[in-house]
């Protein structure tokens, strides 16, 4: 594979040395990683490790450091093996935090380990070393990469292996790899351990509050440990909830499993499961469960005994690795993503030397936007809601080319702005992506592809994307130049800019190899709006933004735009009825929309996530399916006004692009992710999902199932998980926290579990950055992501397309707000779609998970029957 470095945060890079002779290494070094064959890959990663001991001085986790060694203890310096895993970068926020320096991480496929020897042995630019979690088994040399040689040919450097590091530690000695009584994927056990030092300071036994959470369906034998490896800890079979106490969900599905290895049953294992080794004259320590989960007690505590073990080993060994004035080989993070690319090209041609990374990674176009604004003195209910509004100002030539961002559920404090606009504005344009298809042009990198632009004045230009269109996104929005005076005084954060959707497909741009399916629909299509109107729904205000270019004079859409809405208010009633019910439409699977899937095969495959599942593949895998219809005579704004009306949500959108013959309705109540003007990160995930009852009394006790099932319970657990390390890879060392974990919110149809996660955005990572690190939401994808992105799509039968993916907008001033395309109609060239699907577990019943599929797509369904109906009457 392409050899490369990947720095997912970049943190605080961009203050490394700026000298002459700094930028001729890395233009030197930069060479050599471009060219697969060259064989000096370890002098291009040792240069760079090196240089950044400099840079580190002013990071958090230099205030840790700095700290530290004034009371003594020194720093640690780890490197971090990533075994492909989704929770890696949530060991990487602990290890940051507890060694006062963040960790190098590599891929365990990375260094040859001819390379990895020398940093080790002749370098000794490491204290210790944590081996990951990740998907497979370590019997399978593809899975485990250059951990087994590491464990057994390093008998003298501290080693931490975790899940898939722990079952490498038994297997590189001689145990046996076999599968678990049952998967546990999201669940809690009690912990029993022999207080040895890993342990000290937590509590061990039933009940003493030592809990911890599991994702594994291998397990190591303890039959099969060979003299040199000690159990240090076992948990009981019996699963611990997390949320309550319940047996809703207690069932288990028993199909056949088996893999690219077979691994045989235990009955031994019937009892207490080995959960901990350590090797007995090695500094080498394995825990098949997981430390750095949100929802694992006294993690860490694990992680500092782990960081005390190392300082205890080497000051035995007196080993002058403790002294800190020693140059540290040690760089942020290692591996070679398309984060790291654009570093690279920004470090070669800097010229900036004390700038951050967000304010000089410019193209070689600079643009100054200057934003005018005005409060309207009348209210949005004086202007009869956002639906006036918007039918008002936009619904002339059915609504083309329009947005309208739509928080229509705004109770609980769950959404407060929309924001809507049109074409017009002598800065509007529409940008429109198209991935390459590989196989009618072999030159075609899996993530090039052709971008076209057409401007206000009907000017279009193509232009082929070797690099992929985050890439372009992110140098369009580093391009704006602007003065934070000019909105500081609004409440809201989308004062202009991009407005649209990104397709999933996209996610061959963050970390997935290829696409099996080609979308019909553009991976990505977007305006930029120059001219919005936005209502505050808390405060019932409305606002009108224009911006401008610096060079231009200001236009009259603003007084155009205030008096057309004047107008209006004088032809509402004072006092506006509310808005009619809309009456309620039986669902039927067969009325009309062509599932891809029967229900046959649809089940047939969830039984073969679940074997996947139970082989150690993945924790967690969100299958789906597009359910289709012709439509060619359908008004699309009815529509969506129709779905607006069944099912009010916080991040609804409306989205038109006629020259694609794209419409796009859409009622998602979930966040993917947002980043407001303070640099707070901020993720929504949705995982379980139950309808609403037809009694008040039901509705409750539904309700309540959902909160207190174990399998919902798990499945939102992993995506937390999942999402903290998606932030964890762009935000500063210790400041990913959940502040809500599993809260039920009820929606118009549904009841569903939803968590959220927050963390400080590094000040060296761009939006940009921080959307692709994360994309597609891990709600959408299971864990481990990768993975299980592979698995799914081939298992699914064509593109996800828009599903999936996420709408919203990228505001000028590098603020963005993006949801989950769920709950959604996807209009194009006359047909419409509708996708929908759900989290497969182990735990998962497949009829049940059908049935749940079903009434995720029911409401969308219901709303495009109803419209067609009325069409029908009207024209009989």
């Amino acid at each position: 594979m392409a050899f490369s470095i990947r720095s997912p945060s970049l943190t605080s890079l961009d203050c490394i040395s700026q000298s002459r002779d700094f930028k001729v290494l890395v233009s030197k070094t930069l060479r050599g990683f471009v060219d697969e064959k060259n064989k000096s890959r370890h002098f291009f990663v040792g240069k760079i490790l090196s240089l950044y001991q400099e840079d580190v001085e002013g990071s958090y986790a230099a205030q840790l450091q700095h700290k530290k060694s004034s009371a003594g203890l020194g720093v640690v310096r780890t490197l971090l093996i990533d075994n492909y895993d989704s929770y890696t970068y949530n060991i990487y926020q602990e290890l940051s935090v507890i060694n006062g320096m963040a960790p190098v991480v590599v891929y365990n496929d990375t260094l040859s380990w001819e390379e990895l020897y020398q940093y080790i042995y002749e370098l000794r630019a490491f204290d210790n070393v944590v081996i990951s979690p990740g998907p497979g088994t370590p019997t399978c040399l593809a899975d485990i990469g250059i951990c087994l040689r590491l464990l057994l040919e390093c008998p003298d450097i501290p080693i931490l292996g975790i899940c898939l590091g722990h079952q490498a530690l038994g297997y590189a000695h001689g145990a046996r790899i076999t599968h678990a009584p049952e998967p546990v994927h999201g669940r809690l056990s009690d912990i029993e351990h022999n207080n040895c030092e890993l342990f000290f300071g937590i509590p061990s036994g039933m009940n003493s509050g030592f809990k911890v959470v599991r994702y594994h369906s291998l397990v190591v034998d303890p039959n099969s440990l060979p003299k040199e490896l000690i159990p240090i800890a076992w948990a009981s079979s019996q699963m611990v909830p997390l949320l309550g106490t319940s047996n809703f969900d207690s069932h288990l599905n028993g199909h056949p499993f088996s893999s690219k290895a077979s691994f045989p049953m235990d009955d031994n294992l019937s009892g207490n499961v080995l959960m901990g080794i350590m090797h007995s004259s090695r500094p080498h320590y394995g825990l098949q469960f997981h430390p750095e989960s949100i929802a694992t007690s006294y993690g860490r505590q694990i992680f500092k005994n782990f960081a005390d073990i190392t300082r205890d080993y080497w000051f035995r060994r007196k080993s002058s690795s403790l002294n800190m004035e020693l140059q540290h080989f040690v760089c942020n993070q290692m591996h070679i993503t398309p984060l790291f690319q654009d570093f690279a090209k920004y470090m070669v041609n800097k010229s900036v030397s004390n700038g951050s990374l967000m304010s000089t990674l410019l193209p070689t176009k600079s643009r100054f936007l200057k934003l005018v604004w005005r409060k309207l003195k009348r209210t949005a209910t004086q202007l009869g809601g956002a639906k006036n509004i918007f039918c008002e100002l936009f619904n002339e030539n059915r609504a083309a080319n329009t947005f309208w961002l739509d928080s229509s559920s705004t109770e609980m404090s769950r959404a407060r702005f929309s924001f809507m606009g049109g074409k017009g504005g002598p800065l509007w344009k529409q940008v429109t992506f198209r991935l390459s298809d590989r196989s009618c042009n072999e030159l075609a990198t899996s993530r090039g592809g052709y971008l076209y632009i057409e401007d206000a004045g009907g000017c279009a230009t193509s232009t082929y994307l070797e690099d992929g269109f985050f890439s372009f996104l992110n140098q369009e929005m580093q391009s704006f130049c602007y003065d934070a005076t000019d909105y500081e005084a609004l409440p809201f954060d989308f004062c202009g800019g991009y407005v649209g959707c990104i397709g999933y497909d996209l996610k061959v741009e963050c970390g997935v190899s290829d696409n099996r399916h080609k979308s019909r629909t553009p991976d990505a299509c977007l305006f930029f709006a120059d001219n919005l109107v936005v209502i505050d729904h808390h405060c019932d205000d409305v606002y009108l933004l224009s911006l401008l270019d610096a060079k231009m004079n200001l236009t009259p859409w603003l007084d155009d735009v205030e008096q057309k809405l004047m107008n209006m208010s004088l032809r509402l009633p004072i006092n506006p009825t509310p808005p009619a019910s809309v009456a309620p439409l039986e669902y039927s699977s067969d009325e009309g929309f062509f599932a891809e899937k029967s229900r046959e095969q649809y089940i047939r495959d969830i039984g073969k996530c679940q074997k996947l599942i139970r082989e150690g593949e993945s924790y967690e895998l969100c299958l789906t399916m597009q359910m289709k219809r012709r439509v060619e005579e359908i008004d699309p704004l009815t529509l969506y006004l129709d779905l607006r009306s069944r099912n009010p949500a916080p991040y609804a959108a409306w989205l038109d692009f006629s020259k694609e013959k794209l419409c796009i309705c859409c009622s998602s109540p979930e966040r993917f992710l947002r980043l407001d003007g303070h640099g707070i990160l901020e993720a929504k995930p949705i995982k379980g999902t139950i309808g609403r009852g037809k009694s008040p009394e039901e509705d409750q006790l539904l309700k309540l199932q959902l909160q207190r099932s174990e399998k919902d319970q798990a499945e939102n657990l992993m995506i937390v998980d999942l999402l903290r390390n998606d932030l964890g890879r762009v935000c500063e060392p210790g400041s990913v926290h959940v502040p809500h974990l599993m809260e039920v919110e009820t929606y118009a149809n549904i009841h569903t579990m939803v968590s959220t996660i927050r963390g400080k955005k590094h000040s060296n990572v761009s939006a940009v950055d921080c959307i692709r690190s994360a994309f597609p939401g891990g709600s959408m994808t299971g864990a481990p992501k990768l993975r299980s992105m592979e698995i799914l799509d081939s298992l699914e039968t064509c593109s996800r397309g828009v599903y999936s993916g996420c709408i919203g907008y990228l505001s000028y001033n590098r603020t963005f707000d993006l949801n989950i395309v769920i709950r959604t109609i996807v209009i194009h060239e006359g047909e419409a779609s509708i996708g929908a699907g759900g989290a497969i577990t182990a735990l998962s019943v497949p009829e049940d998970e059908y049935e749940e599929t079903m009434l995720k797509a029911r409401v969308p369904s219901t709303a495009v029957m109803q419209i067609l109906k009325q069409s029908d009457l009207k024209e009989g």
